[in-house]
């Protein structure tokens, strides 16, 4: 018995060495989510119930903030913007990205270039792709418009008209994020195995056969793992918005959280700024629950 109680004491005390280090190893990541995460995200829910404007002493005002949003024209109309924006970039994208990999993971030459050349944009800041795709969007001498006058077809004033510049955005959006989002359908194109591919291909099974029979439903986790993250992605969308935009023209790019933005750092309304992001907490978060959701009740079907 003596003998059994060292070997559980030296495994006790082992087992808390690794507890200990391990802990220690994480503190860094912890500190990182308590001070940047978590402290922020419980001080924006309080000032959301508050009248604060970043300087001043928050006054307590319960759901003013709220009810105000809710009548408020500036951003119903931001979330219609965001929807579309939404609707746009994350069903397309995830397409064109599933295509490219498809594409890409067959024995064609040069198939690694190819890859790079497509992943390349997603490294690049969205201040340098900006300041590209302004160029190529300019009325006057953009490339994109000297390639459509040189077929004699119409040149769209891409930034500067209410019916183009969602569209304009949208485009830029898709290309830049076409190459992340292709790796991980790539992973998971080459995580099937090739006996199902063989075995359909036997029994006489088309090219568009495979694809939507074996590809599409051994892709389903792949799949929703791309939308999910597109979808949050898009509902957080400034960059592009703020560095092509500006939120116009006329408010026709203006999405939730250039809103947000303005209401914060320039009319200095926090709490108003609050109270919209934790609306828009609220509409992911529910959004990515309804994506889990479907994704489990076609798993019991």
């Amino acid at each position: 018995m003596k003998k059994n109680d060292g070997a559980v004491t030296v495994k006790q005390s082992i087992t808390q060495k690794e507890w200990f280090w391990g802990y220690t190893f994480l503190m860094p990541v912890i500190i990182g989510f308590l001070i940047f995460t978590l402290i922020p995200v419980c001080m924006s829910l309080y000032y959301s119930f508050t009248e604060y404007d970043g300087i001043s002493k928050p006054i307590f005002i319960g759901l003013e903030n709220y009810s105000s949003l809710m009548k408020n024209e500036d951003f119903l109309l931001s979330l219609k913007n965001t929807l579309v924006f939404t609707i746009w970039t994350v069903p397309v994208g995830a397409f064109l990205s599933l295509l490219c990999a498809e594409l890409l993971n067959t024995d064609i030459i040069g198939k690694k270039i190819y890859r790079s050349i497509i992943f390349i944009p997603n490294i690049v800041s969205y201040v340098a792709v900006a300041m590209v795709w302004q160029w190529l969007y300019n009325e006057d001498y953009g490339l994109i418009n000297s390639l459509l006058g040189s077929l004699g077809l119409y040149q769209p004033p891409w930034l500067t008209s209410t019916e183009w510049a969602m569209p304009s955005v949208i485009i830029m959006t898709i290309w830049k994020n076409l190459g992340f989002n292709m790796i991980i359908f790539l992973a998971g194109l080459q995580g099937i195995s090739t006996s199902y591919y063989e075995a359909a291909y036997i029994d006489g099974a088309s090219t568009l056969q495979r694809f939507f029979h074996i590809t599409v439903p051994l892709l389903k986790n792949t799949t929703l793992f791309v939308i999910v993250t597109s979808m949050i992605g898009a509902f957080q969308t400034f960059d592009q918005i703020y560095l092509l935009t500006a939120g116009g023209p006329n408010r026709a790019t203006q999405v939730v959280v250039y809103l947000i933005y303005m209401n914060a750092f320039q009319y200095f309304k926090q709490g108003y700024a609050s109270a919209m992001s934790c609306i828009l907490f609220v509409i992911i978060f529910a959004a990515t629950l309804l994506q889990f959701k479907l994704n489990n009740q076609q798993e019991l079907n």
